[in-house]
Formats: C-alpha cells, sequence, structure tokens
C-alpha cells in the first residue's frame, strides 16, 4: 500500500478535527472531512485537491452511509478513520435533564458507533485500516459535573476495547486517544450546553464550576496541532498503538487511575478471593 493514506475526519469544521484534517493533508494524505455544515468545513480548511467535504450529521446512520459512499466513490478506499466529532452537557446529574443526558450520548457515543459501522465493511473488504477514536481523560476518570460526558467517554473506552480482537483478523486496528486539556473550542458556547440550575442545594457549586471552567476556556496547556501531528505519526506506523494518553496530564491522570485500581483491588484481596463455591476448592 502507498504511503499516501485517506483520512476519514468527522467533526472537521471546527477544534481538533481542523487541525487532524490539516496535518493529514500536509503530510500527503487525502482527506474526506465531514460535518453537519459543510459550508464551515470549506471555509475552516479551503480547497485542496486531495480533500472531499461531506455533510455528515454523526447521529444519522443515513448520513453515515451516505459520507462513506461519498468518499469510497472519490478516493477509493478508507484507511483511518478519525471518530473526533462531539460535544459537552456539563452539570450536576439531577440537573441535566434525560432528554440532554441522551443527547449527549447520540452523538459522543452513538455518532462514533454509527460511522464506524458505515466504515468497517470498505475496511474488511481492503484487509486493512486504522479506526481512532477520540476519548478523554474523562473515559478514564469520572468526576462531578461530568456525569453525561464520562458516561459517553467511557462507552467508548469499552466499545473499542472490544471491538478489537473482533477487526484485528481483517487487518484492522484500534487506537484509542485520550486528550487532557487542550485548547480546543470544546469549552465554547457553540461545543458546552451547561445545564439549567434548578436544585438549591447545588447552586453554589454550579456557579463555581462554571466560572471555572469558563476562565479556563482559552489557557488550555495543550496544542491541539501537536495532537494532530502526533496522530499522523502514530497511525503510520505498522502497529499504533491501542492507546494513547494525549497530554502531559493526561499520563499523570492514567497512572493515578492504575495506582488507584491496584490498591482497591489490593484492599478485600482476601475477601474477593473467598467467594468461590466450595466444591471448587475440593
Amino acid at each position: 500500500m502507498s504511503t499516501k493514506k485517506v483520512w476519514f475526519v468527522t467533526g472537521a469544521g471546527r477544534g481538533m478535527g481542523v487541525d487532524i484534517a490539516k496535518a493529514a493533508l500536509a503530510a500527503g494524505h487525502a482527506v474526506v472531512a465531514t460535518g453537519r455544515n459543510t459550508d464551515i468545513v470549506t471555509k475552516a480548511l479551503g480547497a485542496h485537491d486531495d480533500l472531499l467535504v461531506v455533510k455528515l450529521d454523526v447521529t444519522s446512520p443515513a448520513d453515515a452511509q451516505a459520507a462513506v459512499t461519498a468518499a469510497v466513490d472519490r478516493f477509493g478506499r478508507i484507511d483511518v478513520l478519525v471518530n473526533n466529532a462531539g460535544n459537552f452537557y456539563a452539570g450536576f446529574f439531577e440537573e441535566i435533564s434525560p432528554q440532554d443526558f441522551r443527547s449527549q450520548i447520540e452523538t459522543t457515543l452513538f455518532g462514533p458507533i454509527n460511522v464506524t459501522r458505515a466504515v468497517l465493511p470498505a475496511m474488511r473488504a481492503q484487509r486493512s485500516g486504522l479506526i481512532v477514536a477520540i476519548s478523554s481523560t474523562a473515559g478514564i476518570v469520572g468526576q462531578e459535573f461530568c456525569t453525561a460526558y464520562a458516561t459517553a467517554k467511557f462507552g467508548i473506552e469499552g466499545w473499542i476495547e472490544s471491538l478489537s480482537p473482533e477487526v484485528a483478523p481483517f487487518g484492522i486496528h484500534t487506537m484509542l486517544v485520550e486528550p487532557g486539556f487542550f485548547r480546543t473550542e470544546l469549552l465554547t458556547p457553540e461545543s458546552t450546553n451547561f445545564a439549567e440550575p434548578a436544585i438549591d442545594d447545588y447552586a453554589a457549586r454550579t456557579k463555581q464550576t462554571i466560572a471555572a471552567w469558563q476562565s479556563m476556556n482559552g489557557l488550555q496547556t495543550g496544542d491541539p496541532a501537536k495532537l494532530a501531528d502526533a496522530l499522523i505519526q502514530l497511525a503510520g506506523q505498522d502497529e499504533p498503538p491501542q492507546r494513547f494518553a494525549a497530554g502531559a496530564d493526561a499520563v499523570t491522570t492514567v497512572e493515578q487511575k492504575a495506582r488507584n485500581l491496584l490498591t482497591q483491588a489490593g484492599a478485600y484481596r482476601e475477601l474477593s478471593s473467598n467467594l468461590a463455591h466450595d466444591d471448587a476448592t475440593a
């Protein structure tokens, strides 16, 4: 296979998706850049001979199939799928409406599932491919105000880990990318939806949390352009990593979670180890 690959990037109209699409083009690859509004995608990326802009609402299986068909018609294959599109419904669990909680799951978990389901037949046919899922440190460690978002990202983690051995026999790899805090548009009003305060018990903490996050917007330490370049490098390897903690803060988070899990597993080792039927040890 040529070193020139076809990248299919969701959410390519703003944020990290723009950086990933630009980095792939700069590296000499072809890019299928998708978004709900193609005008925004085109404005963000400009014109390029190896660029195809396609409308895609990831919550629509029909959109996903149409976008994949357009990609294969244009370039003949899809080598790297980057499931990047997402949003953020923030708030304390009791204040996030059931509808908003479902909306978070529909976009951030079922969205990648829809697109991957549409892409896999093409990758199986060519017996190669890489499925990249942009997860988050919120998929490693939950935290208050993030119940909906963490639910979606934890779901991404379990889904990709389980999908990996299913598709490996066809030459298809998977890679979970777990960014820490990057200077993207995730905390902007266009991407973040704060739950309406409705319960007095949470009011003070809600006000403090929203203020803290809004003050962080634009000051995050991570550089999304550098992350995009790293993904180009990793995707070019014969054996891409199954998991990539992106950012020094992400590495710290993963390491601490690993230590916590070991501590928690060991704390009740004796009790846990004595739960078998008596005849199992006879």
